[in-house]
């Protein structure tokens, strides 16, 4: 069995942000175990910012992208170093990889990566997957590992994917601040996976929070992957996931698998402006794979450039589809509704080509 294992920062650093030895003990003394049963494990690890701060004595997470940058460069070392010497307990080694969106957008360097995990967990390492935050910048980065996790999942075919936190898995309240809270246990395909309601925050000394763990859960689920959101320091929990026991909420995989450069599209791709289309286009792009043309756009929201994302939207405002752009905002604007025959010599037909699009409301199937 092939296991992807994200982990938060709130689950390996303490709360001044220090890197907690003894968590990672224990994630290595569960992926030994594994191992040890002939399973191949990658770990997704968040923490270096947290480690960065606590190293230079900061006062709390930076808020310039500059400065942030440099405190993940300084805490990735230490956090590495600490995985790798908890690894040596077990005669497992460790191998450091960090990605950025690129990995998953352009295709040789996604082959590049497949590859390169592929042949690493042939060789019998153990993969340690972080967010290149040194060198990402506000256009490429992601933001947070849970979709890190969730797009490696996809390109190594995993066979699960185990979302570890500080929480025992998705309620149907912030059992924090609501003592009726309960857990929900199994999430099937075909219910829709974001509509739990589950707020952005998290520690404070992460990126991340349950709001961005649902949407890789749903990412996973995408790819025809099996996924998990657990508490970290459950006894037994990557075992437990792995062997499809409920330790905590199980989000079912669909039969419908998406690409990974349509994952990012879909989930993991800054958003930069919204074309609205008439119910004919609507209908015509949920219905069946085309692409869309300027004859069923009715407006344009923002000033985006050929290669970004933009939602599409049907009359009532709702978004149902995500695509990257093929024409600017400005030269669509010149074209509303007209059909293909009446568009200026030169311009491309398309406004967004099928290949770059994805329905996000499509019907799981049953």
């Amino acid at each position: 069995m092939r296991i992807v294992a994200k982990i938060g920062t709130a689950s390996i650093t303490d709360e001044a942000g220090r890197i907690n030895r003894d968590a990672i003990a224990r994630l290595a003394d569960e992926i030994a175990s594994l191992r040890a049963q002939g399973d191949e494990v990658i770990v997704v690890s968040s923490g270096a910012v947290a480690a960065g701060v606590a190293t230079l004595d900061l006062p709390g997470r930076p808020a310039d992208m500059q400065t942030l940058q440099a405190v993940s460069a300084v805490g990735q070392s230490r956090l590495v170093e600490v995985y790798n010497a908890e690894f040596d307990r077990h005669g497992l080694i460790g191998a450091q990889l960090l990605v950025d969106s690129l990995d998953f957008v352009a295709r040789t360097q996604y082959l590049h990566l497949r590859t390169t995990l592929g042949r690493l967990l042939e060789l019998g390492c153990v993969p340690i997957v972080n967010e290149n935050d040194a060198i990402a910048n506000d256009e490429l980065r992601y933001g947070d590992n849970d979709r890190i996790a969730a797009l490696i999942a996809n390109s190594v075919a995993a066979d699960v994917l185990v979302l570890l936190t500080d929480m025992d898995g998705v309620f149907t309240a912030d059992p924090r601040r609501d003592a009726s809270a309960t857990l929900i246990p199994y999430v099937r395909a075909d219910d829709p996976l974001l509509s739990i309601d589950a707020d952005g925050g998290g520690s404070g000394r992460g990126s991340g929070g349950m709001a961005s763990k649902l949407v890789a859960a749903r990412m996973a689920s995408w790819s025809g992957v099996r996924s998990v959101i657990a508490r970290a320091a459950r006894r037994g929990v990557l075992a437990g996931a792995a062997s499809d026991e409920l330790v905590g909420t199980t989000f079912e995989a669909h039969r419908t698998v998406l690409s990974a450069r349509k994952l990012w599209i879909a989930f993991a791709a800054e958003v930069a402006g919204t074309v609205v289309v008439d119910a004919g286009a609507r209908q015509a792009l949920t219905n069946h794979p085309n692409s869309l043309l300027p004859a069923g756009v009715t407006s344009v929201v923002g000033a985006f450039d050929i290669g970004q994302v933009v939602d599409l939207a049907d009359p009532d405002g709702a978004v149902f589809a995500r695509g990257i752009a093929s024409v600017t905002a400005e030269r669509l604007g010149t074209v509303l509704g007209r059909h293909t025959r009446d568009l200026p010599a030169g311009m491309v037909h398309e406004v967004v080509h099928r290949d770059d699009l994805v329905v996000l409301d499509r019907p799981a199937p049953g």
